[in-house]
């Protein structure tokens, strides 16, 4: 009995957690520069801006592990809650796995894969 009443509060008191993930959505521009984007880092939790997170921003190839990855930048809190700006220098166009590392009121990492072209980056379908 004392352990199904257990499982029943640990289940009750996880869901809300686990719909408060962070959620990303990214827009990046090509700026003219060879594999240089101007970025739009968009962050939600519950569906309200995520405000006040310190985010890393990295970037590699999961077509080549190892071969091309992105050293780590610091992305910049933007006027609008829950938006961040980050320059990303990449080393060619394809798709790549964007890494957002997260501090602050929430910790956690988000993967996000785009493909960049000669315009900008849009979502990969999975």
């Amino acid at each position: 009995m004392a352990k199904t009443a257990l499982l029943l509060i640990l289940a009750l008191c996880a869901g809300p957690a686990l719909a408060q993930a962070p959620k990303a959505d990214l827009q990046c521009k090509f700026t003219g520069t060879d594999f240089v984007y101007d970025c739009t880092i968009r962050l939600s939790r519950g569906g309200k801006p995520l405000e006040g997170a310190q985010v890393t921003v990295g970037a590699d190839m999961p077509s080549m592990p190892m071969a091309h990855n992105v050293k780590p930048v610091k992305a910049q809190p933007a006027q609008v809650p829950g938006e961040y700006k980050a320059k990303l220098d990449l080393e060619m166009l394809g798709v790549w796995a964007v890494k957002l590392r997260l501090a602050g009121p929430v910790k956690d990492q988000l993967i996000l894969h785009y493909e960049f072209d000669s315009k900008g980056a849009t979502p990969v379908k999975r």
